[in-house]
């Protein structure tokens, strides 16, 4: 059938199963704007207070759900606030499709009103971009975009359309039309994942065999690959302590007792010992970032490793691998599981236990109100099933340390870039995903400062985000640099500045409340979890409070900093 290039973008995104997009409109995408407008009964638009919002909602979708997040632009200034939230997804590898519009073929290249090289812009950070000039070539663009964007090690893809292409006539046929059922255009498949072979399962699986002092380190290619059920049977197989990575939380369940915690700067004693300590370090979906490793030169010096990653170019990138194995994590833990036998408790594990043990003295929640309450009173009342996401800060690990995740896509928060600002659309994102779930947003007020704009959004759409607000008044993580290594020279991170966060939130027509004590925190999350409606809930911290343990930047990480120097 004949349709014009916008109705084909539309009608190729409902042939993909999109059901929810996130945007703001522009001169050069009305055309689109006005196909959504008239297939609003099949696919829904979610309209943000800022493109970065929209983009990080679409984020925040995708981690949620596991399918691809879907976000629109226009031209200019509109495209390049997508910047930052393609470069969020590309680091923590969550597939998302962006789709922007460029000023017409005629001018392009021009300097015309708001047009900017979106896709040379984005060439960095994407798995792969396309200008669209041609209306003919575009149902089988986006196509393509969403196979990159899905298979293989999961990324964001880039489609930029110029906008007399959204206004050309084409004819459209609906993917299962093609000939042979898929993207009618052989050019436009995506490779498929290589498997790894018999005798290369057969060689790991005689490594993990020989060793006596098994560690294993998971990362968020467990939750993208849908193996947390393998990766429990393998970690209970072997009697292996495992401790995750920030992206992993929630691939496997806290509360298990052969759990470490989080590995590296900010992770556990345990998970950093056994890394230190262990014969065998067995790294799965992880890529051995600088957060974790800190020296790569000293980095679990006393084992063998054997990576299993999607991604070739992972291996050996950071920290030499002895074994590695490149494939789907799932496919490959199931085939390791068929040639290993299970092994008992060793004194390995008793070491585990007491490296376990010691922790932070400020763990016991010496202030007024700490973090480890806050968090796991909110664990208490609204259990495994929430979605947590969070900012970039001293709260985001404070969530990682003492938020006990059990369930895999339930903690969203930005890894690789660290993205202030991220959480609040990375909520609403969450929460247009799975409406019926209770989705809680732990925000820093440094953090909360550049999205706030977002809570429009949540008002008007009514999306029932629980927002905890944790005010130290100060950029805690950088204060706390500042603190160790910068003899308390504090420039410029105390914010001592409006805004009163629950005046704001009244402002939007969204229920605040604040608590300076453990007493009033209880009351004040009970109030504001009794309402199926949007709440924000500040928590008034001591400004000095750290995170702990730290390894300071260099470091071995089994050189940890478990209690700060008297300041």
């Amino acid at each position: 059938m004949e349709m014009n290039g916008a109705r084909i973008v539309v009608e190729t995104l409902i042939e993909q199963g999109v059901d929810v997009l996130f945007g703001y409109p522009g001169g050069t995408i009305l055309n689109v704007y006005d196909e959504l407008f008239k297939c609003s009964d099949r696919i829904r638009h979610v309209l943000t207070a800022h493109e970065q919002g929209a983009a990080h909602a679409a984020d925040g979708y995708a981690r949620a759900t596991g399918r691809p997040g879907v976000v629109i632009a226009t031209s200019g200034p509109g495209a390049t606030n997508l910047v930052t939230g393609i470069a969020t997804v590309f680091m923590d590898s969550v597939p998302m499709v962006a789709i922007t519009c460029n000023v017409p073929n005629k001018i392009l290249g021009k300097d015309s009103f708001q047009e900017v090289d979106i896709a040379g812009i984005t060439m960095p950070i994407t798995k792969h971009n396309y200008i669209v000039k041609d209306v003919h070539a575009l149902a089988d663009t986006i196509r393509q975009a969403f196979e990159i964007a899905t298979t293989g090690r999961k990324g964001p893809v880039l489609v930029d359309i110029t906008k007399d292409v959204t206004a050309a006539v084409a004819e459209w046929s609906p993917r299962g039309t093609c000939p042979e059922g898929g993207i009618c255009d052989p050019r436009f498949r995506a490779k498929a994942t290589p498997r790894v072979s018999d005798f290369d399962i057969e060689e790991a699986a005689a490594l993990i065999a020989s060793s006596k002092c098994p560690f294993i380190y998971a990362g968020g290619g467990v939750i993208a690959s849908e193996a947390s059920e393998e990766l429990r049977a393998l970690v209970e197989r072997l009697q292996a302590p495992v401790a995750l990575s920030l992206m992993g939380h929630g691939a496997f369940p806290a509360g298990h007792r052969l759990f470490t915690g989080m590995i590296g700067m900010h992770g556990t004693k345990a998970s950093n010992m056994a890394a230190s300590r262990a014969d065998l370090l067995i790294a799965v979906g992880a890529r051995f970032s600088d957060r974790v490793v800190s020296d790569a030169s000293r980095f679990a010096t006393k084992a063998r490793i054997l990576h299993i990653d999607i991604d070739p170019a992972e291996i050996n990138k950071n920290v030499a691998s002895y074994r590695s194995l490149v494939g789907d994590v799932k496919d490959v833990l199931g085939r390791l599981l068929e040639r290993l036998k299970p092994r008992e408790k060793s004194g390995w594990n008793g070491d585990i236990d007491a490296w376990k043990a010691e922790v932070p003295s400020s763990h016991g929640r010496e202030t007024e109100l700490h973090p480890r309450f806050v968090l796991e009173a909110i664990h208490d009342r609204v259990g495994d099933d929430a979605i947590v996401t969070t900012e970039v800060g001293q709260h985001q690990m404070w969530t990682a340390q003492f938020y006990p995740f059990a369930k895999p896509r339930t903690f969203l928060s930005s890894g690789g870039l660290g993205t202030m600002g991220y959480g609040t659309g990375a909520a609403m994102g969450a929460q247009v995903a799975k409406p019926d779930a209770q989705v809680v947003h732990i925000a820093g007020d440094g953090s909360f400062r550049m999205n706030c704009n977002e809570l429009a959004t949540i008002s008007h759409y009514g999306l029932p985000i629980l927002i905890v607000v944790m005010n130290n008044g100060t950029l805690g993580m950088v204060r706390q640099w500042q603190t160790l290594f910068y003899k308390g020279r504090y420039s410029q991170t105390t914010l001592d500045r409006p805004p009163d966060f629950v005046k704001l939130a009244e402002a939007y027509g969204i229920r605040g409340f604040r608590a300076r004590n453990e007493a009033e925190f209880l009351a004040a999350l009970e109030s504001a979890l009794s309402e199926r409606s949007p709440a924000l809930l500040e928590c008034l911290l001591d400004i000095d409070e750290k995170v702990l343990p730290m390894v300071p930047s260099g470091r071995p990480i089994d050189e940890l900093i478990l209690e700060t120097p008297e300041e």
